[in-house]
């Protein structure tokens, strides 16, 4: 790789140069930069640079990585495109010479278009929604940035620019790479006109998806206030992060029914964003002859995203003035817990939190998960994802006399209920493991010594574990009971609602004990990891986890069927596996306390701080 480009893209110089080589090169001149570039380099840093995007603090080695992910995958489609296109196999039939097939049908290129379309307007939505946090500025900005000598004007002009930079070369990487292939992939008749139509198709698709998150956070921001605004954030965002990865993941299903929605001009083609696109697409390409329904769909294409362009521009200097102003003023603060909270917290010590260490390290999690940026978007990002897996198991589309049909299966349910708690329980130990402030593990070390009791050690560290168990039960049985409302006649049988919920809590219950089986630290209290996980093995794991969960939670109810017996060898099996699986736990814990002590210079200057170091050593 050439050198300008390897600064370009990791924003530094490619070595790093010793003394010697440094002081024969001379004086190093920096280049002048204006303060409204220097603001620009900032915020752009600070997108890829900030602890929810980069939590181990390498933003460079990060940003290559998202670019290369994002643009892969249409690319990777774009390359086997080339064979359905191109007849490299000779079929001989009998009595005919050899049949060398054309081009696909005409409705099967269209959703080979609207692929592109909709990765485009998926990507680009992800990335604005998982930067949502730093369109606005917050307490730090206000604090350090506006007591600079900037005027607010330049500020301001600086951070906008800086969102716009973001959004183009998320958009440009992610549809760039299979522009250049698919020209060759397709022979189109027109290559003029295939590239402008790819080009702006995806282009306005993205820009779109873009303008509107901008504009729907500036209405928000703007109408309810910061603090109300903090409050419905991440129902929001994971809302949008859902409806973007369902539209993705649904697109082979969605797809057969293309040809029917298009062609029978069905009010789905107008409330469907992508088909509005794949109109600019097929106009451009087709011309003249395009369809009367891809001119239609161009023009309220072009309408709604110049729409959306001119409300996030009117809508956006607004909210960010108020959110200035909320955070220069101060939120009110409240005291007080709710009535329903307060009656769940004495149920929870009445029964799983009796013990007192439990019971702190419990709270600890509630009180902390919800406060930090990053675990909040683990649960966006896990939830998101986990809501698009299950709404694609469950729908399918259906054709029939003309018109598309929503349907649900039974299997699909079924497999909804064994992928609920798996997901949940995987994000949450995401969350609950991942290295937050590792000095501040110095509190539980004073309080209850070095190594550990094994009594105060399993309580600490099964806190966690029921937190985790607690929720996924109340996800997985709020999944079950909401399926019901749209489950065939055959789920709905008190035999088939008796294996259901019993395969939920069974489910939850080892589950989180598989999980939780390894950990040994309290939550959010772990040491960091020395490097990066590789993420193919990160991925594996899901891969060999989630064909048995799903088999087991879509053959087990049909196996029970109306047979108490199987019905209580079932629960059996479930008490074998969580007695099993906790005897292995306390086991690790045993091995822990016996083994485990203080790590090198880990909390010392707090001991010393405080006066307690003779104490600890007496």
């Amino acid at each position: 790789m050439h050198k300008s480009v390897e600064r370009l893209l990791l924003m530094s110089d490619s070595e790093v140069l010793g003394l010697r080589e440094q002081a024969a090169a001379g004086v190093r001149r920096l280049p002048r930069r204006s303060q409204f570039s220097h603001l620009l380099r900032h915020f752009l840093e600070r997108f890829f640079n900030h602890e929810t995007a980069s939590p181990d603090g390498d933003a460079k080695a990060r940003m290559v990585l998202i670019a290369c992910a994002a643009g892969l995958p249409p690319f990777i489609v774009a390359i086997y495109l080339w064979p359905v296109y191109h007849a490299f196999i000779r079929v001989a039939v009998p009595g005919n010479e050899a049949i060398v097939p054309g081009p696909p049908p005409y409705w099967v290129q269209v959703n080979h278009h609207l692929f592109f379309v909709v990765y485009s307007f998926a990507v680009t939505g992800i990335v604005t929604v998982f930067e949502w946090d730093l369109f606005f500025p917050d307490l730090l900005d206000v604090l350090v940035l506006n007591i600079l000598p900037i005027p607010h004007p330049r500020l301001f002009f600086a951070r906008v620019t800086a969102i716009a930079v973001l959004l183009a070369g998320f958009l440009f990487d992610a549809n760039v790479l299979a522009t250049v292939v698919l020209p060759a992939a397709i022979d189109p008749p027109s290559l003029a006109g295939f590239l402008a139509g790819h080009a702006l198709a995806v282009g306005a698709s993205g820009l779109f998806a873009a303008a509107f998150i901008v504009a729907l956070q500036g209405v928000l921001l703007f109408v309810f206030g910061d603090r109300w605004f903090r409050k419905i954030s991440l129902f929001v965002q994971g809302a949008i992060l859902a409806l973007l990865l369902l539209t993705l993941l649904l697109f082979p299903v969605y797809s057969d029914a293309t040809a029917v929605v298009l062609g029978s001009g069905s009010n789905a083609a107008w409330w469907f964003p992508p088909f509005w696109f794949v109109g600019i697409y097929q106009c451009l390409m087709e011309g003249p002859s395009a369809l009367p329904v891809h001119a239609q769909l161009a023009q309220l294409g072009c309408e709604l995203t110049l729409g959306a362009i001119a409300l996030a521009v009117l809508v956006y200097p607004l909210a960010y003035r108020r959110r200035v102003y909320q955070l220069v003023q101060g939120a009110n603060a409240r005291s007080g817990r709710n009535v329903i909270v307060r009656s769940l917290h004495k149920l929870l010590h009445a029964t799983v939190l009796r013990a007192p260490v439990r019971r702190a390290v419990f709270h600890f999690i509630g009180q902390t998960l919800l406060r930090v940026p990053r675990y909040r978007i683990y649960l966006v990002l896990y939830g998101s994802v986990g809501v698009a897996i299950v709404a694609a198991t469950v729908m399918r589309f259906a054709v029939a006399h003309g018109q598309v049909h929503l349907e649900v299966t039974a299997e699909g349910i079924r497999a909804a209920i064994g992928i609920a708690p798996l997901w949940t329980l995987a994000g949450l130990r995401v969350a609950l493991t991942s290295s937050g402030n590792r000095q501040g593990n110095w509190i539980f070390r004073n309080v209850h010594g070095q190594p550990l009791q094994f009594a105060t050690a399993l309580e600490m560290f099964s806190a966690a574990r029921i937190w985790a168990f607690a929720w996924s039960a109340i996800v997985t049985l709020t999944t079950a009971v909401a399926f019901r409302a749209i489950a065939p006649s055959e789920l709905l049988t008190w035999q088939a609602t008796a294996a259901q919920l019993l395969l939920a809590v069974g489910l939850c219950v080892v589950l989180a004990d598989a999980f939780f089986l390894n950990v040994t630290t309290v939550a959010f209290s772990g040491e960091p990891q020395p490097k990066a996980p590789n993420l193919a093995f990160t991925i594996l794991k899901y891969f060999l986890f989630f064909p048995p969960v799903v088999t087991v939670a879509t053959v087990v109810p049909v196996w029970i069927g109306h047979s108490m017996a199987r019905f209580a060898l079932v629960t059996i099996a479930f008490t074998a596996a969580h007695f099993v699986l906790r005897a292995r736990h306390h086991g690790i814990v045993k091995e822990y306390c016996r083994y485990d002590g203080p790590q090198e210079g880990e909390g010392e200057h707090h001991l010393n701080l405080l006066g307690l170091s003779r104490l600890r050593r007496g």
